[in-house]
């Protein structure tokens, strides 16, 4: 009969309908994740934790979970980002690097220079934060590296305020990752921000960073909110995974965070210990969406 389906053909057929029928269920999963957020937090990503997927895989995959921004990238990776419909909640791309930052006077010059180039940039791709960097002290008293941090920031300051850029100092621990970084504990960046004195230069306050230098994280952020402008995650001991493996209680700090009105990015800045990184990102942004 021609009207015959042989094995094959029905075999094709029904192959063909379970394809279509698993890539509907995948966008509905898709679908369904993004829209699941609570969207009391604005959910970022630190890119240099998920360096070995490509730049693109990263975007799909943090706009399927409800990411909204994807961070720590410079000029050339911005417009990658932004074709996802993402934007980089924490720009780089300017400076001289964690070590050589503000506090040293004789790099004030290139740093000034590096910083006015990119800050108009950012502002044209719409971006509002510029990360920065005190450096590492050198033997530098903390009260005489706060004047020198000042001292070239407030220079500085005019052309982020005209943008309507923020740069934002990254606080840093000095126990374990960043030996002899100077703006190594809130009080004394908090103290920076006071004596720079403009709404345009705040903080970057990493939670792991200040757990192991500080403690007392929550106290801390309802203390000093006004002087932060972002916040980054991180496991607690080991930089890892931000789950029950850990000692910090996530939920309980994101409260927090939002209690005090925050309305910036939040971003995951954990190293993936286990062998599926976008499942472990997927969880933190899970716990962390309160």
């Amino acid at each position: 009969m021609k009207n015959k389906i042989s094995r094959r053909s029905a075999f094709q057929k029904t192959a063909t309908a379970s394809a279509v029928m698993l890539a509907m269920s995948r966008f509905t999963e898709t679908v369904r994740a993004a829209d699941s957020r609570k969207g009391n937090v604005n959910h970022s990503v630190c890119r240099w934790c998920y360096d070995k997927i490509p730049l693109e895989e990263l975007c799909r995959a943090s706009k399927e979970m409800g990411i909204q921004s994807v961070e720590l990238q410079g000029p050339k990776e911005w417009p990658t980002i932004q074709k996802y419909g993402l934007t980089c909640a924490m720009a780089n791309g300017a400076g001289l690097g964690i070590e050589r930052g503000w506090n040293n006077l004789q790099l004030h010059k290139e740093l000034i220079e590096s910083y006015s180039d990119v800050i108009p940039q950012a502002a044209n791709a719409g971006l509002v934060n510029l990360i920065c960097f005190s450096g590492n002290r050198n033997g530098l008293p903390d009260e005489q590296g706060i004047k020198n941090c000042a001292e070239g920031l407030k220079k500085l300051m005019p052309v982020a305020e005209k943008h309507k850029v923020n740069v934002v100092m990254e606080l840093l621990n000095s126990k374990v990752n960043h030996k002899d970084y100077q703006c190594d504990h809130t009080e004394w960046g908090v103290a920076l921000v006071k004596e720079v004195g403009s709404e345009r230069f705040k903080l970057l306050y990493d939670i792991y960073h200040m757990q192991i230098m500080e403690g007392d994280v929550i106290a801390t952020i309802k203390k000093h909110h006004p002087y932060i402008a972002h916040y980054h995650t991180g496991g607690v001991p080991g930089r890892h995974e931000i789950d029950e493996t850990q000692e910090l209680n996530y939920p309980a700090v994101m409260k927090a965070i939002l209690d005090i009105g925050f309305k910036g990015h939040v971003a995951q800045e954990f190293i993936p210990a286990r062998k599926d990184a976008l499942a472990s990102l997927k969880q933190g942004v899970q716990i962390c969406d309160v």
